[in-house]
């Protein structure tokens, strides 16, 4: 049977979310005193329960998962969804940590058409729609619209990795007009949830990542009205031979062009 657009959007938020609530479960039956347990648990059965339902609802695609071996196959398929069972696996493992997240996206033909970014400790999903993106509380309330707030005069929040921020950032920091606050969060699904709803107004790392760290993000971030490129302007490009995808720069496009001007200036004085 032919899915529609529409399908894909539901099925990306009810994946990621029925895994948030999967990690969570585990949370509660393993506990925090053996943290490598917790860890290993929550990544291996978040991912299992991702490649059986994709298995089962989508037998036809391919799959690039963080947890699952790299099959090339994908480099020929039509459809393939990168999926992060676990973004953000030390903070899951560091009780009252709510910075963590599930990642499914869904490209197609040479983009992303669909993606969730489940919080599970949030109890929320941010999500692709047809016409935009939503944030779908899991307490049964409305889902309601999702749109990048833009940043107020003055002052730029900006949240980058905590073990690997980019070796631009304090020059940047000097270069740019606004007052500066840097806001510590911790995976990379969390810190660009945090941009869409107005918690934080930038998201730059620059330290080696892979396209299962920001694929759901970014396709939540477009359809939510974000800028979103590599550091040095470019679009990210996925379902590539090689997953590593190092550098993204998530904002509201107002903020895009002093930043991207500003690393630009910034990273050509860095030495090496």
């Amino acid at each position: 049977m032919t899915q529609s657009p529409r399908d894909d959007h539901a099925l990306a938020a009810g994946l990621a979310r029925d895994a948030g609530r999967l990690l969570l479960e585990v949370r509660e039956e393993v506990g925090f005193a053996d943290v490598d347990a917790l860890k290993k648990a929550g990544d291996l059965r978040s991912h299992e329960f991702l490649a059986a339902a994709l298995a089962e609802r989508r037998p036809g695609d391919a799959v690039l998962s963080e947890e699952g071996k790299d099959d090339p196959a994908r480099l020929d398929a039509d459809r393939v969804w990168i999926v992060d069972p676990l973004d953000g696996t030390r903070e899951f493992g560091e009780e009252g940590r709510t910075d963590w997240a599930v990642h499914v996206a869904l490209w197609q033909s040479g983009e992303l058409v669909a993606g969730a970014v489940a919080l599970p400790a949030r109890g929320v999903t941010l999500r692709t729609a047809p016409d935009g993106a939503l944030v779908s509380p899991w307490d049964g309330t409305p889902d309601r619209p999702l749109r990048t707030p833009e940043p107020d005069p003055g002052r730029l929040r900006v949240t980058v990795s905590r073990s690997r921020p980019p070796k631009f950032l304090d020059a940047l920091i000097e270069r740019v007009e606004p007052e500066v606050e840097l806001v510590p969060i911790g995976s990379a699904g969390a810190k660009i949830a945090a941009v869409l709803l107005g918690e934080v107004d930038v998201y730059v790392h620059a330290g080696g990542q892979y396209e299962w760290d920001s694929a759901a993000p970014v396709a939540v971030a477009v359809a939510a009205g974000a800028h979103v490129s590599r550091v040095d302007g470019t679009p990210p490009r996925y379902n590539q031979k090689d997953p590593r995808l190092p550098d993204i720069l998530v904002c509201h496009p107002v903020s895009a062009s002093m930043l991207l001007t500003g690393i630009r200036d910034v990273g050509a004085a860095l030495p090496g």
